[in-house]
């Protein structure tokens, strides 16, 4: 029998023997057998904890690695949607039935209950994938359970009118401007690459501050954020029902800046708890009080340090009661990032 070659000779392949196909197969599994027991002994990589907030999954199908088949796809008769929240809770919709539970992440191991398994190694994740993995402890297998990305609108999942809206964490770094050949004949290139060089030396800084207060009154807030990147621009989002949007731009000093992240520092936010939440039956009974409070969300990024923490009830009310135990330093820190944002030199638009 004549030996089937893969693809077509030509100049460029057949510098050498062409392989043949049972020897590309053979290669094939070895490099995928490789990479398996590479994963299965080292791990797979870390994934940070902002990866999985605030993403929303429909499960698509279940795969049997070592025989690379589907052995379960979703169709009309099985819909599964997940819901990763901010306070390391997760809502799922099976059939259009809402449920709840916990889910906790340590390296690249998800904490999470899933078809009677508790936890998955994450083996890919992006904006429109995620993988969890799971190995059967009999060694009878390794399956892959693949979800894609789906938006708000097209999930079953209803946000109450006390959670935090949905904002962008972190926006994609702006690729620098490409220099034209007058300004690279002028010597201005090296001016530019000076200039780059400086700012990769810069520990990278982020802020972002959302919701807080109550919403209720004459003219109900619903939009509260303000964002501090680390060029230095400080952008403050204000909206009511009866408003439009205000946007407030300005820009804030490198040294400013940096002062600041070191005051964040130095009051121990890295430390705190992730989530400040009631301890009260008075705390759990004004969450549901008009009007009705609105969780506050602290984000920090300074270099390879993040936390986000969050306040189930911030602000006073009629009562002027502190409903949330929580760090004072919190209160300093918040205060801080509000007097930057309503400094007279404040640059006001709308849209």
């Amino acid at each position: 029998m004549k030996t089937t070659q893969f693809g077509s000779p030509t100049k460029h392949l057949n510098r050498g023997k062409s392989m043949k196909y049972p020897q590309l197969l053979l290669a094939s599994f070895l490099i995928l057998l490789s990479a398996n027991l590479f994963a299965q002994r080292f791990g797979y990589p870390s994934v940070h904890e902002r990866q999985l907030i605030g993403t929303k999954w429909r499960y698509a199908y279940t795969l049997h690695i070592e025989s690379n088949t589907t052995v379960h796809q979703a169709d009309k008769d099985y819909q599964y949607f997940l819901f990763f929240k901010y306070d390391f809770t997760f809502e799922q919709s099976l059939h259009g039935k809402l449920s709840k539970g916990n889910w906790s992440l340590s390296g690249g191991t998800l904490f999470y209950p899933f078809r009677n398994i508790k936890k998955f190694e994450i083996a890919a994740i992006n904006n429109k994938a995620l993988v969890l993995e799971f190995q059967q402890p009999n060694s009878s297998g390794t399956y892959q359970y693949h979800f894609v990305a789906v938006d708000s609108k097209d999930a079953p999942f209803v946000r109450p009118a006390n959670e935090l809206p949905e904002v962008i964490v972190e926006a994609e770094p702006k690729q620098p401007k490409r220099r034209s050949w007058w300004a690279i004949l002028k010597g201005g290139d090296d001016e530019q690459k000076k200039a780059e060089t400086k700012r990769k030396e810069q520990t990278y800084i982020s802020v972002e501050l959302i919701g807080g207060g109550y919403y209720g009154g004459i003219d109900p807030v619903i939009k509260d954020f303000t964002r501090i990147t680390t060029d230095g621009r400080l952008i403050h989002e204000f909206q009511t029902v009866n408003n439009p949007l205000r946007v407030v731009k300005k820009n804030i000093s490198r040294k400013e800046l940096e002062d600041f992240a070191q005051y964040i520092m130095d009051n121990k936010f890295f430390q705190m708890q992730r989530m400040y939440d009631c301890n009260s039956p008075a705390c759990e009974k004004r969450k549901v009080m008009k009007p009705t409070p609105i969780p506050l969300r602290l984000t920090v990024t300074y270099g390879d340090k993040k936390r986000m923490v969050t306040i189930a009830i911030w602000g006073d009310d009629n009562y002027k009661m502190k409903y949330v135990d929580y760090p004072p330093a919190l209160d300093n820190i918040i205060e801080a990032i509000q007097r930057m944002t309503h400094r007279i030199d404040d640059k006001l638009t709308r849209s």
